[in-house]
Parts: C-alpha cells; sequence; structure tokens
C-alpha cells in the first residue's frame, strides 16, 4: 500500500500539518521532475551507484576482523607459575572443571602455548597474553569499535547534513587511512583500544555516507535493490574474511592488508560529486545548476530544451541564501520522531537479538565452519528480503520478519524449557539431543530473521527521514544497531550471567515491534521527502481493507490531540480554515 504525502494543504497530517506549502514546487520534487529530466536513472547515476559498493568490501573487512584480531586461542601451559609442575598437570587443571578455584589454578601460569583457529599464526590475544586476568582487555578492546562507531554515526550524520556528504567522506576516509594504520603498530593494549576508538568513529562515518549517497541517487524503484547488492556485497567480504587472515597470518600485515586499499577512496573527492538532493533541499542552487548541466551533459540529455520549466525556475532562485538543517528538529515534528524511535527500537532489538541467537550456534565450536555457516545465513537472508518485500512492501516485510524473529526466540525459550520439564523425564539422553536439536533449528531461523530485521530497518529509516536531516536520521538507527551490537561483548565481559534475562528482554522487544511497526507509513514506490514538512506529511494508510471504516474522524480526535494549541501543527487554510470532512486521524478516509 503507498504512503498518503502531504501537497501543501490539500490533506492534514496525521496529528495536524505543517505550516504552508512549498516554495520552488518543481525543484524540490526530485524523484518526479528533477530526475526525470535528467535522464533518470542513467549512466551517471549508475556508475556513481557502483562506486559506492567498492568501499562495501573494505567495510566489511573491519567489521569483522575483531573475529581475528581479538579472536581467542586455544592454550596449554608449558610453564607453571610456581616453576613446578608440568605441562600436563596444568593443562588438568585448565579443561577439569568450571569451578572458581580450578580456574584460579589453570591460570598460575608463566608460559603458555597457543593456538589459533582464525588462520593467523599471532594475534592482539597471544602477542600480549590476554588470558585469565588479563581476558577482560580483549572486550574492552571490542567496546572501543562498537562506541567509536555509535559516536561516529551520531554526529558525523549530524555534520553530513550541515556540511554536505562529501566533505565528511573525505576526512573520514583520510581519517580511518590514519587511525587504522597506526591500529597495525600499537605498542600497548591500551593503544591498540584508543586507536581502535577512532578507527570506529572513522569508519561509520564512511558507511553513512556512501549508504545516504546511494539512496539518494535512485529513483524509486531502484533504490532498494540497489541497497540490497551493497549488503550481499558486505556478506561477501565477511565469506572472504578467512582466507584472507590465511595469507597474512599475522595480525599487522592484516590490520595493514584491510586499511590501505582506502586509498583508492581518496579521488573519490573528484568522482563523487555532491549529493543533488543535498543542494536542492539546502538551496545550495549555484552549485546545484553546475551539477544539473554536468549529469545532464553524462546522460545525454539536451538542456536546450526545458519543457519542464526547471532550469528556468533554477535562474529565478540563485540568489537564495543556503539554509541548512539539523536532526535535533525532529523533536518538533509529531510524525518524524514517532517514526524514527519505532525504528530505532527495531534495529537495536534486531542487532541485539541476533547476538542471541547466533550464541547458540557458536557457543559449541569456534571453527570456520560455524563462521561461514553465520554468513551463509546473512546471505541468504538478504535474498530472500528481496521477495518478500516485493510483496509485502517495506512495512508488511519487516512486520513479516519481526513477527518471525519474535516467535523463534519465544520457542526457543519456552518450548525447550517445556520438552524438559513434562516429557521424556526418563530418557535424558533423547531429552538432551532433542533440545539441542530444536535450539538449533529456531537460532537458525531467529537468525535469518533478525539479519533482515536490522537490514530494513536501516533502510526503511533512509527513506522515510527527509533530505535535510537525512544524515542525522540514519545515524540515529545505526547507532542503535551499534548499541544492540554491543550487548555482544557486554555479556562477554560477564561470562555470559544474566544472558538467559538479556534474551527475555529482547524478546519483549520484538512484541512491542510487532505493535508499533503497522504505525509506520509504506514508502515503496514513493518519492524521497525532502524537507521536514514533506517528511511530517507522510502517512500511513490501514494494513487491513476494513480497518479504515473504524477509524476515528478528525473532529472526534481534535480534543485528545489538543493539535489546534500547538502553532506548529495548526491547519492553516487560507480558504475556510477547515479541513476536509474525510479526513481521520490516520489520513484520508478513502471508503
Amino acid at each position: 500500500m503507498d504512503a498518503v504525502r502531504l501537497d501543501g494543504l490539500d490533506a492534514p497530517a496525521e496529528n495536524g500539518n505543517v505550516s504552508q506549502s512549498e516554495p520552488h514546487k518543481r525543484l524540490s520534487q526530485v524523484d518526479t521532475v528533477v530526475l526525470p529530466f535528467l535522464g533518470g536513472f542513467g549512466r551517471y547515476q549508475r556508475r556513481l551507484v557502483a562506486l559506492t559498493w567498492i568501499p562495501a568490501f573494505l567495510i566489511s573487512f573491519i567489521q569483522f576482523s575483531d573475529h581475528f584480531l581479538l579472536g581467542q586461542p586455544d592454550r596449554k601451559c608449558v610453564r607453571a607459575g610456581n616453576g613446578t609442575g608440568s605441562e600436563r598437570d596444568l593443562f588438568v587443571d585448565l579443561i577439569g572443571n568450571g569451578t572458581e578455584n580450578g580456574f584460579v589454578t589453570a591460570c598460575m601460569c608463566s608460559e603458555w602455548r597457543f593456538e589459533l583457529r582464525s588462520g593467523l599464526q599471532q594475534n592482539v590475544v597471544t602477542k600480549w597474553t590476554l588470558v585469565c586476568d588479563g581476558e577482560w582487555k580483549v572486550h574492552i578492546a571490542k567496546f572501543s569499535l562498537l562506541v567509536g562507531s555509535i559516536f561516529g554515526y551520531l554526529l558525523m550524520g549530524a555534520m553530513a547534513d550541515w556540511l554536505g556528504r562529501i566533505p565528511v567522506l573525505l576526512v573520514s576516509v583520510l581519517s580511518v587511512l590514519v587511525f587504522g594504520l597506526a591500529v597495525a603498530f600499537s605498542v600497548d593494549m591500551a593503544m591498540f583500544s584508543t586507536l581502535r576508538f577512532f578507527e570506529g568513529f572513522c569508519l561509520a562515518a564512511i558507511r553513512l555516507t556512501l549508504y545516504v549517497l546511494r539512496i539518494e541517487l535512485c529513483l524509486p524503484k531502484w533504490r532498494f535493490p540497489m541497497t540490497m547488492i551493497a549488503s550481499l556485497i558486505i556478506v561477501g567480504g565477511q565469506m572472504l574474511m578467512p582466507g584472507l587472515a590465511a595469507l597474512c597470518r599475522d595480525w599487522q600485515i592484516l590490520q595493514i592488508v584491510i586499511i590501505a586499499p582506502f586509498v583508492l577512496m581518496l579521488p573519490y573527492v573528484w568522482m563523487f560529486p555532491e549529493s543533488l538532493r543535498w543542494l536542492l533541499a539546502t538551496q545550495h542552487y549555484q552549485r546545484a545548476k553546475r551539477q544539473m548541466y554536468r549529469i545532464a551533459h553524462s546522460n545525454g540529455v539536451d538542456t536546450a530544451t526545458d519543457p519542464s520549466g526547471i532550469l528556468s525556475e533554477l535562474e529565478t532562485e540563485l540568489q537564495q541564501k543556503p539554509k541548512t538543517s539539523c536532526v535535533t528538529q525532529l523533536t518538533g515534528t509529531r510524525n518524524l520522531w514517532k517514526n524514527t524511535v519505532v525504528l530505532c527500537v527495531n534495529s537495536l532489538t534486531g542487532y541485539g537479538i541476533h547476538h542471541c541467537f547466533a550464541r547458540s550456534v557458536l557457543e559449541e565450536s569456534k571453527s570456520h565452519l560455524n563462521y561461514y555457516a553465520v554468513a551463509a545465513i546473512a546471505f541468504a537472508s538478504s535474498v530472500l528480503v528481496f521477495p518478500v518485500v516485493g510483496g509485502f512492501g517495506r512495512r508488511g516485510g519487516l512486520l513479516t520478519f519481526m513477527i518471525i524473529t519474535a516467535l523463534a526466540s519465544l520457542l526457543q525459550l519456552g518450548l525447550l524449557n517445556l520438552i524438559g520439564k513434562y516429557s521424556l523425564r526418563h530418557d535424558e539422553v533423547l531429552r538432551d539431543t532433542l533440545n539441542q536439536r530444536f535450539s538449533y533449528a529456531f537460532s537458525i531461523i531467529g537468525m535469518f530473521s533478525s539479519h533482515a530485521v536490522s537490514t530494513l530497518s536501516i533502510f526503511y529509516c533512509a527513506e522515510i527521514t527527509p533530505t535535510v536531516i537525512r544524515g542525522g536520521g540514519v545515524g540515529l538507527v545505526l547507532a542503535s544497531a551499534g548499541f544492540g551490537m554491543l550487548t555482544a561483548p557486554l555479556m562477554e565481559l560477564h561470562n555470559q550471567k544474566g544472558f538467559f534475562l538479556h534474551h527475555v528482554i529482547l524478546t519483549c522487544c520484538t512484541l512491542l515491534c510487532i505493535i508499533c511497526i503497522p504505525l509506520l507509513p509504506e514508502t515503496a514506490g514513493q518519492p524521497l521527502p525532502e524537507t521536514i514538512a514533506e517528511g511530517e506529511g507522510l502517512l500511513r494508510r490501514p494494513i487491513l481493507p476494513g480497518e479504515q471504516h473504524h477509524l476515528l474522524a478528525r473532529t472526534e480526535v481534535r480534543e485528545y490531540s489538543r493539535v489546534q494549541d500547538t502553532p506548529l501543527h495548526q491547519v492553516v487554510n487560507p480558504g475556510n480554515g477547515s479541513v476536509p470532512s474525510n479526513s481521520t486521524a490516520n489520513g484520508v478516509r478513502t471508503s
């Protein structure tokens, strides 16, 4: 179903309208007027979209490097701490029991023998012997990359709306080269963790700007396919990472190899122009004019004729001063902030509960087979998203995958306990076998659907958020995803204590998301909103055909919403000051 878009004051927003109709109408209609005049999704746009795919490999290498740089090795004690004892005695103590005394005895060792399964001969853990009492430093290093990413998404997203996409991209590429290469020459764990924070900060800015640029280059029917191809490339990088680690053998060489190719992105400052959408939405008309002629020339469009009047309208607005916006302006809206919060919670829940499912699959083994299994699940999820979203739309697809995630989590938490409590009491072997198989099955289904939820939440936000604050809006959802991923090292730091409660809380969040997702507008096939007023005017249509007959008329909910007392959302109609009689709190009644 399509979203309802306000056009001036023809229809009221869900909880009021945003002042007056926008001036410069044709220049603000990028998807329906400007881009079709410039050749649509032509050769120029396709080339730039392809340029956004190339760094996806590099981003995925850094994103999944923790598994190799900070992976825990198999270890044996070669020499006891007091100089006595044998390797066999200490190794038996290491694996013999899980009690605190057994752990302390196993850690009384002055020399270890390590064996890595990741393909490297040495990583950060083996270089600085980060086992036993030093193991917490590994979790801090994992924290640092994720926390740096969260700050990067929040701060650099706002900067991309203020300064533009390309300046932020260029500064981030230069910074990630400096900090990423410095990581390889760290002299201790404190330096390593600090540099990883800044590496994560810069990497987040690169991923965010490329994501936004890709969305803003595409016409409506191309947005989702082009974005999902980039997601598949990231999964491809994840699958190539073990082979790259096996070739490098040493963690320092691996770090240099995955960072050095970012040098290839430096020419992007000349090859990649600023987003035309952002230039028009922020009234940088002088720069927009030069870029429109450049796009038209590349796509073979004759600008001598101007049937739509775009170029003549642009000439009349060249003296306008640029106006930029900030994501903090969301607090002054009623629909946009609600949609953003819903998608932030979806993103956090999807990434957080994905770790809960992955732990059930990976806790028994650290082999490459399990690593490839996780990557294969992500690949299959990205592929299946295409037909599901094509059939059900953005909102319906997100709701479908969230329901599957909730069911998988509830069944994993509840069904396994019922099997053990009420059946197979006298056959413990069969009971344990069934428990393990059901746990694996539900975990795989949950990983599959939660990956789709995470991917769709970010993409959905990019379509709902207007161009003037799209960087900040997408940054909020990506930062929420970072908080979800942060739960994995947090649980490891606490030795998985409280994991069951953690899983229960995230399962409750999935149920909350199922309730909230129907409140979102459908954006499939719709033009991107360019201004905050347009974003505020995106309305939802009822999911069920009969739902629209039960919507309250706007006059019946006016006292409840009190929008007439809110200046920002008060409907201003120069005609008679009234709203259409068929308008409702959830859109326009179509019966």
